[in-house]
């Protein structure tokens, strides 16, 4: 597309005309795409104040819990984690495509990660009573560790949410591919490959109610983004399996 400084000049008053009309469309286009940039950097601003102004009111009320252990104590901060962990997809979600986001590739101890993800959820482990199979894997990925963590956290999340008796197994049956399996509802066979789709839940996820069908979604774009992949093996009323291959990654590391 020519813009008016690169147009020709007119042969008659019919062509400037037509030039004319032209360069005030242009101009016209320019404008309204500035400004949709500017409502959608502000929706991005508010969102994001949001949710970091209602990690506040979260860290209190989790403060106050920490001094009880009575069955309904467990309960609240399990429900309380889950909000958390509502704010931190909302945050993951705003961060994915904004040009600051904070990339940080170097060599990461895989079981310090996996560690920190169970540790989050060892409470809703206990509430639910489900057992967790899971020995060191002694693997060192390039990543980043904060995203990968976050991968995984949302990983185990959906196996605790979704299984109500069994456990959850993590384990590596070949260096770098890292299996997180639960023995829940599982997924449908007609439903197994759309599951990485953004707003896709499926239809055990629509019959539990729980399903907000962006976590799975969120997983697939940050592996892509860090060069590793996800996939999920699944059987109704058997469980699920996600599989991250953690071999693929061809990074620049920024030590």
């Amino acid at each position: 597309m020519l813009t008016h400084e690169e147009m020709p000049a007119p042969a008659d008053r019919l062509e400037e005309d037509y030039q004319q009309i032209i360069t005030k469309l242009q101009d016209e286009a320019k404008q309204s795409a500035v400004h949709a940039a500017e409502e959608y950097n502000d929706m991005i601003d508010y969102y994001t104040v949001w949710a970091h102004q209602i990690k506040t009111p979260i860290a209190a009320m989790r403060l106050s819990l920490q001094s009880e252990d009575t069955e309904t104590a467990r309960k609240l901060t399990s429900d309380l984690n889950r909000i958390e962990e509502y704010v931190e997809m909302v945050l993951t979600f705003l961060r994915l495509d904004s040009d600051s986001t904070d990339y940080l590739i170097k060599e990461y101890d895989l079981d310090s990660i996996i560690r920190t993800a169970v540790r989050k959820f060892s409470r809703e482990f206990i509430l639910k009573r489900l057992t967790l199979d899971y020995q060191p894997v002694n693997y060192t990925v390039l990543t980043d560790g904060k995203w990968l963590t976050f991968v995984i956290e949302q990983i185990i999340s959906n196996a605790v949410k979704y299984t109500s008796e069994g456990g959850v197994h993590i384990y590596m049956d070949e260096p770098g591919i890292l299996h997180i399996s639960d023995t829940g509802i599982g997924i449908s066979a007609e439903d197994l490959p759309r599951i990485f789709e953004n707003g896709y839940t499926g239809f055990n996820g629509r019959e539990d109610k729980r399903a907000s069908g962006i976590g799975l979604y969120l997983c697939k774009r940050i592996t892509d983004n860090l060069g590793h992949t996800i996939s999920a093996e699944s059987q109704p009323g058997r469980g699920t399996t996600i599989i991250l291959d953690l071999t693929a990654a061809r990074l620049v590391t920024d030590d």
